[in-house]
């Protein structure tokens, strides 16, 4: 049996891996175990519950107020200690955090190779986003196995000078988080706190629902992202807007500072992975600076605008269904009024799309990993 450890600790990262824990767990040739850092706190132990996923290895590494590379030296040392106890044979990474990045970096020293899953993302503009761009730029660096989700993917890493024998076009593991996520939301809906009943009850008025925690947002990025969503409000009155908030302390005070005032916008705290997909279900739209809702919004035929600067998912910005905003308050603006306002040009830009794959990577990677 090969021991093959998934080390993890955000929540994006458990949402996308753990239907490969589960994929790998199926297949006998394959010793699986699970470690994570635990990096986001609450927010992944939502994402293992809904998976079924327990832990191996928690190595609960978060500490209050804890700057970049204090969470950085911490893990590596964490990571390695776990490494050093449990000699896997193959270590697998996923995406652009802190966690993917010390994982590769721990494992590097231990000579012990690694696997990166959604590798080849890239903005090629070192501090957006920050830090995950240099992440990935790293992580590519050390992996010995490249998952690329898409082609595009795949040429980034050719151009790089990776080997193109080490390069596996897979699709997202995101779909096929999606696919169990829907099938389980239309068995049994949950219930979302926060929000009025009868969104969910034969309500079809528009709700544009909006995430927003990135780093390079924080001071006047979330002031300006804030003030528009107030102005849209204001614009919209019969239009509902759903934030759930972020915990993190440079997210959550400007945003109830700016928004907590209006009757039509719900701030409400985070939501656990089917309620959150549920709700995008429901959405008219989804404004946000997430990397993973751009992958699984349009899967879902809702149009996205990113209030980032940049994006390292250009494939479904080339469908239409992704359009890049920037935190600027009157592009944000702008650009919401014209898909409230214009049904055909709603309607037009609006459609399920896959760039992302069949829900299907997951066997895709287990595959490669057993050959």
């Amino acid at each position: 049996m090969r021991k093959t450890s998934l080390i993890f600790g955000t929540r994006p990262e458990a949402i996308k891996l753990c239907p490969l824990v589960l994929e790998l767990r199926r297949h006998a040739e394959f010793q699986t175990h699970v470690c994570v850092t635990g990096q986001h706190r609450e927010m992944l132990d939502q994402v293992l519950e809904v998976f079924g996923v327990t832990p191996d290895t928690d190595l609960n590494i978060m500490r209050p107020n804890q700057t970049l590379a204090e969470l950085t030296a911490r893990a590596v040392a964490e990571i390695d200690g776990y490494l050093a106890r449990h000699k896997p044979d193959i270590v697998i990474v996923q995406g652009d955090t802190t966690t993917c990045f010390c994982g590769a970096l721990a494992a590097f020293y231990r000579r012990i190779p690694v696997a990166h899953v959604e590798a080849g993302l890239r903005t090629w503009q070192k501090y957006s986003p920050f830090p995950e761009e240099l992440n990935r730029v790293m992580t590519s660096r050390i992996a010995d196995l490249h998952f690329a989700p898409t082609a595009w993917s795949k040429e980034n890493l050719l151009k790089e000078g990776i080997a193109e024998n080490r390069i596996f076009v897979t699709g997202n593991t995101v779909i096929d988080a999606l696919h169990i996520a829907v099938e389980r939301i239309r068995r049994n809906p949950p219930e979302i706190q926060g929000v009025p009943k009868e969104f969910f009850n034969g309500d079809t008025s528009p709700l544009v629902l909006i995430t927003g925690h990135r780093r390079e947002n924080f001071g006047n990025g979330f002031r300006d992202l804030c003030e528009a969503i107030s102005d849209l409000a204001a614009r919209f009155p019969n239009t509902a807007f759903v934030y759930p908030v972020h915990l993190n302390p440079n997210v959550r005070k400007p945003v109830y500072d700016a928004l907590s005032a209006r009757s039509n916008i719900h701030l409400i705290e985070p939501l656990g992975y089917l309620s959150f997909i549920a709700m995008m279900k429901r959405s008219t739209l989804v404004l946000t600076d997430s990397g993973g809702v751009q992958e699984e919004a349009p899967g879902l035929g809702k149009r996205v605008l990113v209030m980032r600067n940049t994006t390292e998912r250009p494939e479904a910005v080339e469908t239409g269904m992704v359009q890049i905003t920037g935190t600027d308050r009157e592009t944000i603006v702008n650009s919401v009024t014209a898909l409230l306002s214009n049904r055909s040009v709603y309607e037009a830009m609006s459609r399920s799309v896959h760039p992302y794959g069949d829900g299907r990577a997951c066997k895709n990677i287990a595959a490669i990993l057993a050959a």
